[in-house]
């Protein structure tokens, strides 16, 4: 069982998937970001389970407002197409062979997902409002990402589909 802590989230992934925090890898950071065009981005977190590989963005937004002037579809949409490209390159150019193994993986499953992983405060005001429509949120992406998943997913620790190969635990 893999565990990977993002901020105040933790995931647990379930014995059968591998993952880990693809914008920590270091040919993302060091052969990719900036050496590939200029500025790529990258999702925090790639598994891959069965015959699925799972790109996975998470945004937690419970201390914090969104502050950035891009709307957080389009924001997905530019992560997935650069992560993409990452593991493409990855799987030939990467020097850690973890990293090269796992983009290999990761390109060989039957089937793309994609799911953007969205705390927001719990109690509404004016002061902290839900900033995100979630049902908004998930249309937008699947206008945007169709070509690579029909039903990308926008989800929260209390609405998890029981589906997906982890678990969210909050703290904070």
């Amino acid at each position: 069982m893999t565990v990977i802590r993002e901020g105040d989230l933790q995931f647990t992934f379930e014995a059968s998937a591998q993952a880990c925090k693809y914008d920590e890898w270091a040919f993302y950071r060091n052969q990719f970001q900036h050496r590939c065009y200029r500025d790529n981005k990258a999702v925090d977190l790639l598994c891959h389970a069965g015959d699925a590989a799972w790109l996975i963005e998470v945004k937690d937004y419970r201390q914090h407002a969104r502050t950035k002037a891009i709307d957080l579809a389009d924001e997905m949409a530019i992560k997935v197409r650069d992560t993409l490209a990452g593991l493409v390159a990855a799987q030939n150019r990467a020097n850690v062979a973890d990293e090269k193994r796992m983009a290999r993986d990761m390109l060989r499953k039957k089937t793309l997902r994609i799911v953007c992983h969205i705390e927001q405060p719990a109690k509404v005001s004016r002061l902290r409002p839900q900033a995100i429509e979630i049902d908004k949120l998930q249309q937008k992406l699947r206008s945007l990402l169709k070509a690579i998943d029909p039903h990308p997913m926008a989800v929260s620790a209390h609405s998890m589909p029981h589906r997906l190969p982890w678990s969210v635990a909050c703290s904070g």
